[in-house]
């Protein structure tokens, strides 16, 4: 059996239920998925990332989770060649394709290629400079040695204005400049078709970020943070500066009591979730559905798979 449909892509906001449409649609189109998530791909960050159940990663056959250590950096550009290259493979055996997951970068990435100029985050970017100012710019520096050695060694220590902007790309993306500035943006070599999944009410996705929040403290979200610090994995990894890491982090520094930390770790998925859509609005060929409160994910996976069949036909 060949390949018959284009690759399909759900994208959203967290909590809005992609991993759960994209079993679905994959059990009815015969596909597997591949995940577009930035923190999903490292090992032992279970809890904090929602990453899919046992039972949901055995519905259907999963790509791209837990392929890294914690310690490791993976870019939206390395993604983007090896989810391109999967895609082929997958094909190969008769098999269609899900790219599933709220990273805005990945799926750029993979979709579209990246210029290094798109990547921009205001009030990243104003952190920066006022810790420029106040710490100076021989602090960042070393900084960015650590994480891009290649931008800083063509960079005076002084230099801060380059300096920030280096931390800004990759703080806000987790590619480096140096890569990027050696990337060609070349788009996807395939056939697509891209959805958008987004709340008919707001007010829904955030009490399901709020009860998911609460779902993963149950589990054991702190005790996981406590077992990743024990075997050794630094606080600074980007995987742990990321919501649902970060805050347990500090709580743990004594800088939240323990309802400061709930309340810090909802809010900011809010917050990500606004971002998230915000970033997602951009893409003019995006086709929207709305996730009525209490709507199945067979439902909402029906809908996709009637415009990718209208489409296809």
């Amino acid at each position: 059996m060949k390949h018959t449909l284009p690759v399909i892509v759900i994208a959203g906001p967290t909590a809005i239920g992609k991993t759960a449409v994209a079993i679905e649609l994959a059990r009815s189109i015969d596909a597997e998925i591949i995940s577009a998530d930035s923190r999903q791909i490292y090992r032992l960050l279970d809890i904090g990332t929602g990453k899919p159940t046992t039972e949901e990663l055995a519905a259907a056959p999963h790509h791209f989770i837990d392929i890294l250590d914690p310690r490791q950096e993976y870019s939206a550009g390395q993604f983007s060649r090896a989810a391109r290259a999967r895609v082929d493979e997958i094909r190969s055996r008769g098999k269609n394709v899900i790219v599933a997951g709220g990273s805005g970068m990945y799926i750029e990435a993979f979709l579209y290629g990246f210029f290094a100029a798109e990547i921009r985050d205001k009030k990243l970017q104003l952190r920066l400079k006022k810790r420029a100012q106040s710490e100076g710019s021989e602090a960042l520096y070393r900084e960015l040695q650590q994480v891009d050695p290649e931008r800083a060694s063509e960079l005076h220590a002084e230099d801060a204005h380059r300096i920030v902007r280096a931390l800004e790309v990759f703080l806000s993306s987790g590619m480096k400049l140096s890569e990027l500035r050696k990337q060609p943006r070349v788009p996807a070599p395939f056939s697509f078709q891209l959805f958008g999944l987004y709340p008919a009410e707001r007010q829904e996705l955030y009490d399901k970020i709020s009860l998911r929040v609460d779902h993963m403290l149950v589990q054991g979200l702190l005790d996981e943070v406590r077992s990743l610090l024990a075997q050794g994995i630094s606080p600074l990894c980007n995987a742990m500066l990321t919501v649902g890491y970060r805050e347990p982090l500090q709580w743990l520094r004594g800088g939240y009591t323990y309802p400061e930390m709930v309340e810090k770790i909802k809010q900011h998925s809010r917050n990500y979730a606004k971002k998230q859509l915000t970033w997602f609005r951009r893409y003019r060929e995006m086709n929207w559905i709305a996730v009525q409160a209490g709507e199945t994910p067979h439902s909402v996976a029906a809908k996709i798979e009637q415009s990718v069949m209208r489409v296809a036909v």
